[in-house]
């Protein structure tokens, strides 16, 4: 099913297609842990950009892989291309709208020690 979301101001819209019940993961690296981020990763053909290409800022850290993708007026972060599958997006789960999403599945991830647990994602979980 297509689940809608986006950033606190909406400016930024997207829709994601996943399962009712979501697989994601709960990662503790510095960023995710001071965000509340949760992952829920989709390949690029399974998400859409509705709205606000134009606000998204880009900002880059560590090995410059990640691209954390936020909305320049308020600042949330509702999806990124992440290292870990630069061929899909990451979606923060608690950026869907309400009402399509049944339940979450949350798998903590090692994201401190992200080269020696990296093996324990799956790949495009939610294919």
């Amino acid at each position: 099913m297509w689940h809608k979301g986006g950033c606190h101001c909406g400016r930024v819209r997207f829709e994601v297609e996943a399962p009712e019940v979501l697989a994601v993961s709960e990662c503790n690296c510095s960023i995710c842990s001071k965000t509340g981020y949760l992952h829920l990763i989709v390949p690029k053909s399974r998400f859409r950009l509705i709205s606000g290409q134009d606000d998204l800022v880009t900002y880059t850290f560590d090995t410059h892989e990640a691209k954390h993708l936020f909305c320049r007026t308020c600042g949330i972060k509702s999806f990124y291309i992440p290292r870990s599958h630069p061929d899909g997006y990451s979606v923060n789960a608690r950026c869907l709208d309400e009402g399509t999403v049944t339940g979450m599945d949350i798998e903590p991830f090692d994201g401190k020690h992200w080269e020696a647990n990296i093996h324990r994602l799956t790949p495009l979980a939610n294919p």
